[in-house]
């Protein structure tokens, strides 16, 4: 894949806010990851102090997955569209959350079984992802067609005016998809990076890490090739978040990642595809998931706060957006010392 070379989060306006704070009459070190959330938001706007964000926008991309029929989760295949339909009448958490930090919410229908619930239209790549375990998730031209989906929709976003980005995950079966690609790129044994992700007992955690294993085997000639892997073992809802990431970052966008399983896999994918696009990113929580746990430290990104929230919606990122604006706000009302 042909992309630019990603630009680099304005440096001046870092280093005015890194000045700004040390003349401040604040003790040094005294805000904590409050100063350096402010320092990071700076780069990313290109002006100190930065603005706080108006318009953040959390966009959540939905699919399905063949590999839940396998039982890999506690809710059955298929369903993804009830999901969305709670999101939709603004009854499930991330859209409970949203409000408070001044964010809108945006779900997406790149590849659900049953198509239309939301309106997908030129954005859907196909209905539901192949079984992983037995077949491909998605065709070549399926696989290009869903990150080119990410990035339009990243750029719609961007022209609409929104000043920070959240990626979300909505799938049945994703957080089994998001393993075997982490545990690909990253070398890991299937027992290590497979969670709990619907909250599953024990036999369908073991249920989980044989389907892993058997779709980790195919991924073996692909591994280091991020497309491959997202046709492969990834998934049309998996490949539209990686291009979402990566054309945030090519539209100078700061990103809200929210710690889930999914979000993580994707963004480890964009990095590999778009390097340097990891500047433009923040983590906002720390998930309990072990796949997500070393998609951070790959990426060397520090969470926010510790909720152990794993859900991949955004959830986590919702309730960590107002310290983003606290941030912003405490670094343009520095006082000198």
């Amino acid at each position: 894949m042909d992309l630019p070379t990603v630009p680099v989060p304005d440096e001046q306006a870092h280093r005015a806010a890194v000045a700004r704070h040390a003349e401040s009459a604040v003790p040094a070190g005294g805000l904590g990851r409050l100063a350096e959330l402010g320092v990071w938001l700076a780069g990313a706007r290109g002006t100190c102090p930065p603005p706080p964000p108006e318009r953040p926008r959390i966009v959540v991309i939905a699919g399905d997955h063949g590999i839940a029929e396998a039982g890999v989760s506690v809710h059955p295949a298929g369903m993804t569209a009830q999901q969305v339909t709670t999101l939709h009448h603004s009854s499930s958490p991330v859209a409970i959350l949203a409000p408070v930090g001044g964010a809108t919410v945006r779900v997406v229908d790149v590849g659900l079984a049953a198509g239309g619930i939301t309106g997908g239209g030129q954005y859907r790549v196909r209905p539901g992802s192949g079984r992983i375990d037995r077949e491909d998730a998605l065709l070549e031209a399926e696989t290009t067609h869903a990150v080119a989906v990410g990035r339009a929709i990243a750029d719609e976003e961007v022209d609409a005016g929104a000043d920070l980005l959240v990626p979300g995950s909505l799938g049945i079966g994703a957080t089994t998809a998001a393993e075997v690609l982490v545990a690909a790129m990253t070398g890991t044994e299937p027992v290590a990076v497979v969670g709990r992700g619907s909250g599953i007992d024990d036999a369908t955690w073991m249920r989980k890490a044989a389907a892993v294993r058997d779709a980790l085997r195919r991924t073996k000639a692909v591994r280091h090739d991020p497309l491959g892997l997202l046709r492969v073992a990834g998934g049309a809802d998996i490949a539209a978040l990686t291009g979402f990431c990566l054309q945030a970052a090519l539209r100078r966008t700061p990103v809200l990642l929210d710690g889930g399983v999914v979000p993580a896999a994707a963004a480890l994918l964009a990095e590999q595809l778009a390097p340097g696009a990891k500047a433009w990113w923040l983590l906002a929580q720390r998930s309990t998931d072990p796949a997500a746990g070393i998609v951070v430290e790959r990426l060397g990104l520090e969470p926010l706060v510790d909720l152990g929230v794993r859900l991949g919606d955004g959830t986590g990122a919702a309730a960590a957006l107002p310290l983003v604006r606290m941030a912003a706000l405490l670094l343009a009302g520095a006082a000198p010392a």
